[in-house]
């Protein structure tokens, strides 16, 4: 008999509440150990804002700091230095993939789940070839990401996620070099539509399109064994 991975949604806090980042990293690790630990955890989505915070992934340099000298958390996900804040909803899924190698799939099924949720905004959202995160390709001007990813991958279990930038102020991207891509900007769904929307009025159609894309690829520990 196939267990069906569904993963059950947490959304500890959106403004005017907005989650501490240090915070929510525990939860994820908690979340984390436990789905590790219990075979029949089906895994979390948990979907949040935080207050203003920068993070570094693990490529991260020394001189890829805020030029402000404003602090940084350093993390265990791929990728180098973000900026999470009011106004970007951020989602991590804490799931047991099917194919703890099938890391490139994963990361592909963040980013549709992203691009089609964009799509239904009337938003036209892309892959960059070589670039990670979703997109808006400007005819005569560079390209501006209007989402993050960065994951990380340990005993088969994901932790960290996806940032989608929502109505979020862009200043503090100016103090860095997001993701260290110097040709490139930023943007934010409120500035693609002309109009104001928030993460939590966002938040239901991505969580259902990522629910749908993540399905094929993540079970439970007794759906394995089954299997086996």
């Amino acid at each position: 008999m196939s267990i069906h991975a569904i993963p059950r949604l947490l959304e500890p806090g959106y403004a005017p509440d907005p989650v501490p980042y240090l915070d929510a990293w525990a939860l994820q690790r908690r979340l984390h150990d436990g789905v590790v630990g219990d075979a029949g955890d089906p895994g979390y989505l948990i979907a949040l804002e935080h207050p203003s915070v920068y993070t570094a992934g693990r490529r991260t340099q020394p001189s890829d700091h805020p030029t402000d000298g404003t602090p940084v958390i350093p993390v265990d996900r791929g990728g180098l230095l973000t900026w999470h804040g009011p106004g970007q909803l951020v989602v991590y899924p804490i799931v047991r993939l099917r194919d703890p190698g099938a890391v490139k799939d994963y990361v592909a099924r963040l980013e549709q789940a992203l691009i089609d949720t964009l799509s239904g905004l009337g938003i036209e959202a892309s892959r960059v070839e070589g670039r990670a995160g979703v997109w808006i390709r400007r005819d005569g001007a560079p390209d501006a990401k209007i989402a993050a990813i960065g994951i990380h991958i340990e005993d088969g279990v994901t932790m960290h996620g996806l940032a989608l930038n929502v109505n979020c102020d862009l200043a503090p991207y100016e103090a860095i070099v997001p993701c260290g891509i110097t040709d490139a900007g930023v943007t934010t769904v409120a500035e693609q539509l002309g109009r104001d929307v928030t993460p939590a009025g966002l938040a239901p159609a991505l969580i259902a399109r990522l629910g749908e894309l993540l399905a094929p690829a993540i079970t439970t520990g007794a759906e394995q064994a089954v299997s086996a």
